[in-house]
C-alpha cells in the first residue's frame, strides 16, 4: 500500500488495521479510505479490519475549513462520503471500531457500518449535526435498527453526549473494555476465521431482514445459503470434519 496523508494502513497475519492521523473528515480521507477499501476488496489476505483513532480522539466528525464562501455547499461530498460507508459496511471482512476519546458525527457513522463496536473508558458518543443545522448522513436510517425508532429520534434531534455505558444500554456499543489493545484482540478472535463470503452474505441478510417479508427473505436466505456451501471456505470445514 502507497503512503497516506490522513491514515496509516497496517496488515499483520489475517488482521488490518486502519489508523485515522487526522480527528476530521476532509475529501482526502474520503479519497484515501476508498483507496484502502479498494485494496481490501481486491488485494488482501486479512479477514478482519480494525478502524480506529490517533491522538486525543477517535474522529470528531466533518471538516468544514474545506469549504470556503465562494463556493456553493452542495451535496457531492455528502454523497461521496455515503458510498463509501456503503462500502466499508459490505467490506468482505468482519470489521471492528476501536473507540477512544470523543466519537462525533460521521465518527459515529462510521461506527455504525462497523460489525463490532467496543470503546475505551472514557469515550463519548454524540450525533451533533441536527444542532448545527444539518443532518447526521445516513445514521438517520442505521440508527433506528440498534436503538428503537423513540431513542433514534432523542439521540438525532436533541444530540446528547453518550458516556460508554449508555451506549453499550442502547446497542449503539457492543462493548465498553478497560484496555483498548486487549479487547480488540479478544474481538478479533471471537470473529474466528471471519469467512468472507459468509460475513458478507450473513450480514446482508441481517441488514435486510428489517425491510424483507419472510417470504422474500427465506428465498434470500436459500440462494446466500446456496452459494456459501459452494464456496472452499465450507467445503474445507465439510472435509475437517469428516476427518475428525
Amino acid at each position: 500500500m502507497r503512503a497516506f496523508e490522513t491514515l496509516n494502513y497496517d496488515e499483520s497475519g489475517t488482521v488490518a488495521t486502519v489508523t485515522l492521523t487526522q480527528p476530521r473528515i476532509d475529501m482526502r480521507m474520503v479519497r484515501e479510505l476508498t483507496s484502502v477499501c479498494d485494496h481490501l476488496e481486491d488485494a488482501s489476505s486479512a479477514s478482519v479490519v480494525v478502524f480506529r483513532g490517533s491522538g486525543e480522539d477517535f474522529l470528531l466528525g466533518i471538516d468544514f475549513a474545506e469549504f470556503r464562501d465562494a463556493k456553493v455547499m452542495d451535496i457531492h461530498g455528502f454523497n461521496k462520503w455515503e458510498k463509501l460507508c456503503v462500502r466499508i459496511e459490505r467490506l468482505p471482512k468482519a470489521t471492528i471500531a476501536a473507540l477512544h476519546g470523543r466519537v462525533v458525527g460521521g465518527g459515529v457513522q462510521l461506527a455504525l457500518v462497523c460489525d463490532s463496536r467496543i470503546a475505551a473508558p472514557g469515550t463519548t458518543l454524540q450525533l451533533d449535526e441536527v444542532h448545527h443545522g444539518f443532518l447526521p448522513g445516513m445514521a438517520t436510517f442505521r440508527l433506528a435498527k440498534y436503538v428503537g425508532l423513540g431513542r433514534a429520534k432523542r439521540i438525532v434531534m436533541q444530540c446528547p453526549v453518550l458516556e460508554v455505558l449508555d451506549a453499550v444500554e442502547l446497542g449503539i456499543l457492543d462493548l465498553g473494555v478497560e484496555d483498548l489493545e486487549q479487547g480488540i484482540a479478544d474481538e478479533v478472535a471471537a470473529f474466528g476465521p471471519a469467512h468472507g463470503v459468509s460475513v458478507q452474505l450473513a450480514r446482508r441478510l441481517l441488514n435486510e431482514s428489517y425491510g424483507t417479508a419472510f417470504e422474500l427473505a427465506i428465498g434470500n436466505f436459500l440462494a446466500a445459503q446456496h452459494r456459501a456451501i459452494t464456496q472452499s471456505a465450507f467445503l474445507a470445514t465439510l472435509d475437517q470434519t469428516e476427518d475428525t
